[in-house]
């Protein structure tokens, strides 16, 4: 039987993403963008979490075709990090760069955002997310509903 190595290599990849455990958010508003924009502050702030949200997802697509492989796109996320995140004014971390953004390529599904955990969380680190977007989106009269799984 032959195997096709890089189907192989790239099945592989994604599965070892399937395992993770994300805090998926929906938001209702308006204005759901400055939404995304305050978690993503937020996300700077929590190293054990990576993100995905709508911005992010449609900016990668548009890689992915321009590209034809995601693992190709994997290697040009960082450089995607600094240029979004500075196009909100936000200076991203230099160790952040290559981790802030989720290398999963997830679909948000019904959700504008998702954290990704490199750990699964305990309810402490929960509750305090809990508290971290209550009070970023509290300026904003966003509300939302999250969702961890």
């Amino acid at each position: 039987m032959v195997i096709d190595r890089f189907n192989y290599s790239f099945q592989m990849f994604f599965i070892g993403f399937a395992l993770v455990t994300r805090s998926y958010v929906k938001m209702y508003g308006p204005p759901i963008l400055k939404g995304i924009r305050e978690l993503e502050k937020i996300s700077l702030d929590i190293p054990e979490v990576s993100i995905m949200n709508t911005s992010i997802l449609h900016e990668i697509t548009r890689q992915i075709s321009r590209e034809g492989s995601p693992l190709q796109t994997i290697g040009w996320i960082a450089e995607l990090a600094m240029t979004h995140f500075a196009s909100s004014g936000v200076s991203l971390p230099a160790d952040r760069r290559s981790s802030i953004i989720s290398k999963s390529v997830e679909t948000l599904g019904e959700y504008d955002f998702f954290f990704e955990w490199f750990r699964k969380p305990n309810q402490q680190q929960l509750n305090e997310l809990i508290g971290r977007i209550d009070e970023g989106l509290a300026h904003l009269g966003c509300r939302y509903t999250i969702t961890t799984k």
